[in-house]
């Protein structure tokens, strides 16, 4: 069929060209690709992605893709993306757009595996990778705008399971040339292989969910190159026969535009989040309205002093994966608003370390989470364009200070700088890379449009 929503998805991912990128676009695709690579490397320390890999060598292959963090290590192009998206979501560092997904994890590490996998003619360049990422990011930003359901915080199918699948296949179809009728179905095959549920949410399973959308999306992008079919109506709303509405409540699918000259990409119009410390978006808000009324009660008290606090209120939107008023590990930790708010508290920062085992269960830390009563205003929804998170601090004395955050910083609202972003690159890839291999990767990322191979990545 050629009027439908599928084949209109697919006619595009096959008909986008690079002069269709603008320069927002690409500053911004490039802002992500830089901060995703480092998120990965330094994700690569993590017990679950040395799971990952140990599981990941267990197979022989054609070993021809890089993994993060470590040198010498190479896998099949499948097996490398599975790991480096593992490692992209070890932390939950990863960014993150609206409708709520993790768009980058999801598409470069299959892009990565896919460059090397090509024979050194068809090395596709810094330009066609380019475009590849960002076709991935179009296809899983309108996905998402077809359910309503899907702009609130997720409460069945964890996102980037479900449409980075689709995103990661529509990706990789683009860099390996696929026709429109494979570009279709690479997309059906890929809903075959999509969807986890949210309950793995703050457990060592939730980054395989990334893990899986990228390495399986590049296999359905692979197999729909030697022939293989699926329904050609797979995102068209077929009444009585579920597709790509299996995984939402409400689906309303239109068709993609042709990539005509005036198209924009949804990128164009909004920015990415970028977290500045590892833990679920959410915690954002929190932990900045916490830092907020630390310092009103550094001012009040001259020095943080717990003893003088006889309640910490929070008031924050109904979420019950990110309501964990007594987390046990790191994982549930980073998605614990209770934990960050009273992380910030404490130690006036959160960071990397703030989610060690020594640090999670820290007497002191414990003691303020005894303190903590939540709250949930009908005006602070579910929804990451308009929540927000307010810390209230109620004193023995009956003084009561507030913070409040509506935006934080690195927020699509308010962008990290340059400077920002660079720091939290180069801090991160410390981990496993020397200074001079840092500041090549931030060379290549940033004149990306004029490298030969993409592979060099």
């Amino acid at each position: 069929p050629e009027d439908t929503v599928t084949s209109s998805f697919a006619s595009f991912i096959h008909a986008a060209r690079p002069e269709l990128l603008s320069q927002t676009v690409r500053q911004r695709s490039k802002r992500m690709i830089l901060d995703s690579i480092g998120v990965g490397l330094v994700g690569s320390t993590t017990r679950v992605f040395d799971i990952a890999l140990r599981y990941c060598r267990l197979y022989s292959s054609v070993a021809v893709s890089s993994v993060y963090g470590k040198p010498g290590v190479k896998l099949s192009p499948t097996l490398a993306a599975f790991t480096n998206g593992v490692a992209t979501h070890s932390m939950d560092f990863d960014d993150t757009w609206h409708p709520a997904t993790h768009p980058s994890g999801a598409v470069l590490p299959a892009l990565l595996a896919a460059s090397q996998m090509l024979p050194p003619s068809t090395k596709p360049n810094g330009l066609d990778f380019l475009l590849a990422f960002n076709v991935g990011l179009e296809v899983q930003g309108r996905l998402m705008h077809f359910s309503t359901e899907a702009h609130d915080i997720p409460k069945r199918f964890h996102p980037p399971s479900v449409v980075g699948t689709l995103g990661s296949a529509a990706a990789t179809a683009k860099l390996l040339s696929l026709s429109s009728e494979q570009c279709c179905h690479a997309l059906g095959i890929a809903a075959s292989l999509a969807g986890a549920p949210m309950a793995n949410a703050a457990t060592q399973a939730k980054p395989l969910h990334v893990g899986n959308a990228t390495r399986l999306g590049l296999e359905a992008a692979l197999l729909a190159a030697r022939g293989m079919e699926a329904n050609p109506l797979i995102l068209d709303d077929i009444p009585g026969c579920s597709g790509f509405s299996a995984f939402y409540g409400v689906y309303q699918p239109q068709p993609l535009p042709a990539p005509g000259e005036r198209h924009e990409f949804l990128l164009e119009k909004q920015d990415i989040a970028f977290k500045r410390f590892p833990a679920h978006l959410g915690m954002h808000w929190v932990v900045d309205a916490a830092l907020s009324v630390r310092n009103l009660f550094i001012n009040y008290a001259g020095s943080f002093r717990p003893s003088l606090i006889r309640t910490i209120m929070l008031k924050i939107p109904v979420s019950k994966y990110i309501n964990r008023p007594f987390p046990s590990s790191e994982h549930q930790a980073r998605h614990s608003f209770q934990f960050n708010a009273c992380a910030a508290l404490l130690d006036g920062e959160v960071g990397l370390g703030s989610f060690s085992e020594s640090s999670i269960h820290r007497q002191e830390l414990r003691e303020l989470l005894d303190k903590v009563v939540v709250e949930h205003p009908e005006d602070n929804v579910a929804n990451f364009d308009k929540m927000y998170g307010e810390v209230a601090l109620l004193l023995h004395s009956g003084d009561v200070l507030t913070g409040k955050c509506d935006t934080f910083y690195g927020h699509w609202r308010k962008p990290l700088s340059k400077e920002s972003l660079l720091k939290k690159f180069r801090s991160n890839a410390s981990h496993v890379l020397p200074e001079e291999k840092i500041e090549a990767i931030i060379a290549l990322v940033d004149d990306l449009e004029t490298l030969s191979d993409s592979s060099q990545l």
